[in-house]
């Protein structure tokens, strides 16, 4: 019995420790709670309580360099539903279904979603969401949002790029300067029951938003306009597949002007544009094949796509030999019309071969052979020297996404065809950019700019936040060898193949170029032509690329005349004032007639209107009985030492 009552007492003591432990951890647990986790429980009561709606931020504006806006803003409205404090969703259905264009059963399903707030369209044009206020339906919330909005349309749509529904850049400049464009949200909270019903008369707390930065540009909208409408004449009148052009200052890198003919509309971003669309009338289009098709639409070619420069990159050839001191402008050099090179023979373009010339004729005449002797000369590892001082081998670090690089042999590879293929400009590919950029270091007295569009950035008030700066590289060439350049170029558009970017009252530089596209053989042609003036004083340049010309499609007879119309436009507007010479004043009186309609015309009609007419240099091509194209244009106002081009 002692033993029993013992065992017992042991027990119950145990008891009692337990009991006592247990009631001090549990009060030191709710002292814990109560002192130090007050907060964070009082912080979830409350989230309990509230309902949180986002109120977008304002995305900063883009001007260009004159301070024009070019992409902005436009007040929408997103609606959404918050289900547990629908009481009619039948009629919210009919409704939201009309008003929004979207099918019954697609705005069924969120509306009948038990979660705690469901939207059902963004960017809803305020009228239409004002329309939706008025119903007053229970459960539907109306919240500000804001739509970006493109006041030029297609105007640059390639560079500038657009934002998607969630207001983040997609392609282009929206996309680089992301981070600064790009604001932070603010909140309303909504007081609510246990069961996510909104409470009458609660005050809403609201976290104000914080809108993006503004972001100013190089690109200048007027020269950007001059340069489409050139672009397009050209794309329409040789029926061309696409035609890119740009505008830069060689000095600094700033980039006026980059066309990619043809642009698409930024307001309407998926919808295929009509080039494309009726390729596809009467045909459904996959999901997949769409995607395709706008992302062709979009690109950027004129820093994405690379190609052959053919004779426009006789410029870098010649610089690397006046550098190395391998040619002199007096050395004469004769041209049979082709060259020989190991087992292959090289052709000229000009069949029957340009005879005897020094150099300043040869660069003139754009003659290959010349061209093949002086990159032999130079050799492989100088020629790649100069391609890398000149920025070559790597991509220009132009502030848009998807800029490609040059597709360039290994050196070990490069035998002697390939060196003379590589001498003017076939057998690698470059983009249009990275010619641009090493053509500006040629011709500024010898340093590599970055090209680039951002200047700075300001906040909405028109504070600072941020001026760019840009690489440079001097003396990848000699101040000597560039001017000489210079001089040389000026007399390609004077007295050579660049003859028809001559503009009275200005000195042009330039170089022409027609481009053999890959496989050979097929006939398709890029026709280019790179031009700058003032030729003594440089301030712009521009190169511009005409894809698949149908009929003629010499760079010189093509595209020379676009650089020529793109200067005579925007010259002016920069402030370079024509200074005419006297010869220009005697034999260069523009808009001294109209050309007139020779497309039709017999040898004899075309014979007899020549002889009305009075034209500098008149070239004839083709075996047909009639003109079927001519350039310049019927109705384009020349002087009477224009050329003129008739292909029968």
């Amino acid at each position: 019995m002692a033993r029993n009552r013992t065992y017992n007492k042991r027990n119950i003591l145990i008891i009692i420790i337990v009991i006592f432990l247990t009631a001090i951890g549990l009060t030191g647990r709710l002292i814990y709670l109560i002192i130090f986790k007050s907060e964070e429980y009082s912080a979830r009561a409350q989230a309990l309580h509230e309902r949180e709606r986002p109120i977008k931020a304002e995305r900063g504006r883009i001007f260009d360099i004159n301070g024009v806006e070019i992409a902005t803003n436009k007040p929408v409205c997103t609606i959404s539903v918050i289900h547990s404090q629908i009481t009619e969703s039948e009629r919210v259905i009919e409704l939201l279904s009309k008003e929004l264009g979207l099918s019954e059963e697609f705005v069924r399903k969120r509306v009948e979603k038990l979660s705690s707030i469901e939207r059902i369209k963004s960017n809803v044009n305020k009228d239409i969401a004002d329309r939706i206020r008025q119903y007053k339906l229970d459960g539907v919330m109306v919240d500000e949002d804001y739509k970006r909005y493109y006041p030029f349309d297609s105007l640059a749509s390639k560079v500038i790029g657009f934002t998607g529904s969630d207001n983040q850049g997609v392609i282009g400049l929206e996309v680089k300067y992301e981070s600064f464009l790009k604001g932070i949200n603010g909140t309303i909270l909504t007081l609510t029951t246990a069961y996510g019903v909104e409470i009458e008369n609660a005050a809403e707390g609201r976290i104000e938003p914080q809108p993006g930065n503004d972001l100013y540009l190089s690109l200048d909208v007027n020269i950007q306009k001059y340069a489409e409408q050139a672009a397009y004449k050209a794309m329409e009148a040789k029926q061309a597949n696409n035609v890119k052009l740009i505008v830069m200052d060689p000095n600094d890198g700033r980039i006026f002007a980059m066309v990619n003919a043809p642009e698409f509309d930024l307001n309407n971003p998926y919808t295929l544009i009509n080039d494309i669309a009726e390729s596809y009338v009467g045909e459904t289009i996959s999901s997949e094949k769409m995607n395709e098709l706008l992302n062709g639409m979009w690109r950027n070619a004129c820093i994405s796509d690379t190609y052959e420069p053919g004779s426009a990159f006789k410029v870098v050839t010649t610089t690397a030999a006046l550098e190395e001191n391998v040619v002199k402008l007096d050395d004469r050099f004769f041209c049979p019309g082709f060259r020989r090179v190991e087992d292959r023979i090289i052709r000229c373009h000009k069949a029957g071969g340009h005879g005897s010339q020094n150099f300043v004729e040869g660069i003139q005449n754009s003659c290959n052979p010349i061209f093949m002797e002086i990159g032999s000369r130079v050799g492989v590892e100088k020629t790649y020297e100069y391609y890398k001082k000149l920025g070559l081998f790597n991509k220009t670090g132009v502030d848009i996404p998807g800029e490609a690089n040059s597709i360039m042999h290994n050196i070990e590879n490069i035998g002697a065809v390939e060196l003379a293929t590589m001498s003017f400009g076939q057998s690698f590919q470059i983009t249009p950019l990275q010619l641009l950029t090493a053509t500006s270091a040629i011709i500024n007295g010898g340093t590599l700019v970055t090209p680039h569009f951002g200047i700075s950035v300001k906040t909405p008030d028109n504070r600072v936040v941020k001026t760019f700066e840009y690489k440079t590289v001097e003396n990848a060439i000699s101040k000597e060898t560039s001017e000489t350049m210079k001089q040389l170029l000026e007399s390609v558009v004077s007295d050579g193949t660049g003859r028809r970017a001559y503009l009275p009252g200005y000195r042009v530089g330039g170089k022409t170029a027609t481009s053999e596209k890959l496989p050979r053989r097929t006939g398709k042609y890029i026709s280019s032509f790179i031009g700058f003036a003032p030729a003594d004083d440089p301030q712009v340049i521009a190169l511009v690329l005409i894809d698949e010309p149908v009929g003629i499609y010499y760079g010189g007879t093509i595209a020379a005349p676009v650089i020529a119309s793109l200067f005579d436009n925007i010259l002016p507007y920069m402030g370079i004032e024509a200074n005419y010479s006297e010869e220009d004043l005697k034999n260069y009186q523009v808009g001294q007639f109209q050309v007139p309609n020779f497309i039709g015309k017999t040898r004899k009609e075309m014979k007899d209107l020549l002889k009305i007419y009075e034209f500098g240099d008149v070239y004839i091509s083709g075996e047909g009985d009639t003109v079927t194209e001519q350039f310049p244009l019927p109705g384009d106002s020349v002087n009477r030492k224009s050329g003129l081009v008739l292909y029968y």
